[in-house]
């Protein structure tokens, strides 16, 4: 538990700088999570291949992604920077580059056959292009006059800059935004059609799987994939895009891996872990499996390809996005007549990366068991002749011991007192609805049987913190992140979503402040 800010290296910077990209579009994204279901759920109840056609329900299928959708994630960007105003503005410039990629498109089908012509583009990029040039540019207008209006003027200042601005945004989104828009999603469109050709798509997870594990797929997944994959949904009705990062496959085999073949603490771990990732959809509770022998990226990668070959090759896809990627959101937006090749390919996948960790993990099992123990012993021998030099137990003593006995949540620093006194307690990760939520969970139930009762524990985005957290917890890859949101709080870094020491030394700190004033 820290305050100070270590200085990143250059590649810790681009790392923290992904992450922050990819959080921001995350944000954008997963709060309209459940529009994208409901329009999954129309498509497959009421288009003409659904389950229960019926032609007049069918025309809100269209309107509903060309529209509705897009400004929902204009407004949900816009207002991350700058409340209801950047929404709103934000929500102007995407609807003129829905019109302005419609007109594109009109002018270019006129020249073409008809057997030939190109179908909508639908503004997902757009709309994350537009919302923070519109909300920035907004709030840098508004701090020109502030302070400098008379009284009595504010309001009508505020409506007039809103709506002209507004009107100026929608006229780049109309001609710059929406033509570069329809190009970028011409190449991206064309790089995924050429990789499908040459049967190259399963080589994506060289990528995404290495990106998932250091918290880098949201930029990848948000940013490309799931645009990419509600466009080719939209005009084939399905998009196998939607698997190549949501099959919970990989995760759960490399879990089961360490339920049979690990060691210590990540093995009395793996099976609940392994229930939360499959069943909850919490991707992330398998990462730190991975990154304590980064060797098993090698497992995730092969699973990962083994479910995108089944997938490719025997015509697995969703109508939608599948978040979380829970088996149960999964098959809740399977395409039609695509069940069999979709859980084929997680339980291939689950296999492949199990077979491969197994191989893995046993080649080191002896390595590792020397190194648990000469670490458990020797660490454990060093506290007890300290204890008995002492002439009596000691509580950070026994910290540590219990740090040791645990693997200290992968070399985390323990927990130190602070002055500051602990009211607000916040689980911060990326999108604030995952792993945070299960973390501060688990920390509340904590709190609440040590009968602890005025302090508060929530779960947020890191990019939502702000000063008002006295304690912020976070996964070890997003501390940095999150010391840059809130310097002034306490931070601590968990590895172990599900039982971390380090929550027992947050519950011991607040007991303590409690029981001995701060």
């Amino acid at each position: 538990m820290t305050t100070a800010s270590v200085p990143a290296s250059g590649t810790k910077k681009a790392r923290v700088g992904v992450q922050r990209f990819g959080t921001f579009l995350s944000g954008m994204i997963m709060p309209n999570i459940p529009a994208l279901i409901a329009w999954g759920i129309f498509t497959a109840f009421f288009i003409a291949v659904g389950w229960t056609p019926v032609p007049a329900l069918a025309t809100l299928v269209g309107p509903f992604i060309h529209y509705l959708l897009p400004i929902l994630i204009a407004y949900t960007g816009g207002s991350i920077i700058y409340g209801v105003r950047g929404g709103v503005v934000a929500s102007i410039g995407t609807f003129g580059a829905i019109a302005g990629s419609d007109y594109l498109i009109a002018q270019i089908n006129a020249d073409l056959p008809a057997d030939n012509q190109l179908g909508q583009v639908h503004m997902f990029i757009g709309a994350m292009i537009m919302a923070p040039i519109a909300a920035y540019s907004m709030k840098w207008l508004d701090s020109l006059w502030e302070g400098k209006i008379k009284a009595g003027f504010e309001m009508l200042v505020n409506m007039f800059s809103a709506g002209i601005w507004g009107f100026v945004l929608a006229i780049i989104g109309f001609y710059p935004i929406a033509w570069v828009v329809n190009g970028l999603m011409q190449i991206l469109s064309n790089a995924v059609d050429w990789l499908v050709s040459m049967n190259l798509l399963p080589l994506t997870s060289i990528i995404i799987e290495p990106a998932k594990v250091f918290f880098l797929n949201n930029a990848i997944n948000h940013g490309v994939l799931t645009p990419l994959g509600i466009q080719e949904s939209a005009d084939t009705g399905s998009s196998i895009l939607f698997l190549l990062e949501a099959n919970p496959g990989p995760g759960v085999g490399l879990l089961l891996a360490f339920t049979f073949f690990g060691i210590g603490a990540a093995r009395a771990s793996a099976p609940g872990a392994a229930v939360i990732q499959f069943f909850g959809g919490i991707h992330e509770v398998y990462f730190p499996y991975a990154l304590m022998k980064p060797m098993l990226i090698l497992a995730l990668i092969a699973g990962g390809m083994t479910g995108v070959t089944t997938n490719m090759l025997l015509g697995g896809a969703l109508r939608a996005p599948a978040a979380p990627g829970s088996i149960f959101a999964v098959v809740a937006q399977v395409a039609n007549n695509s069940y069999f090749a979709v859980l084929l390919s997680v339980v291939l996948a689950a296999t492949v990366t199990f077979l491969v960790s197994w191989v893995i993990l046993r080649a080191s099992r002896k390595r590792d068991l020397a190194a648990m123990a000469a670490t458990d012993d020797a660490f454990g021998a060093a506290i007890t002749q300290t204890e008995a030099a002492k002439g009596k137990s000691s509580d950070a003593l026994a910290g540590l011991r219990g740090g040791a006995a645990t693997g200290a949540d992968g070399g985390i620093e323990p927990a130190t007192m602070t002055e500051r006194e602990i009211k607000s307690i916040v689980f911060a990760c990326d999108a604030g609805m995952g792993s945070s939520a299960m973390g501060a969970s688990v920390l509340r139930n904590k709190i609440k049987k040590a009968g602890i009762e005025d302090v508060t524990v929530v779960n947020k985005a890191i990019a939502a913190l702000d000063a008002s957290a006295d304690l912020v917890i976070t996964q070890n890859q997003l501390t940095d992140r999150a010391r840059q949101k809130t310097p002034g709080s306490v931070h601590v870094s968990v590895d172990n979503f599900m039982n971390s020491p380090r929550y027992d030394e947050v519950v011991d700190l607040v007991r303590s402040q409690h029981q001995d004033g701060v």
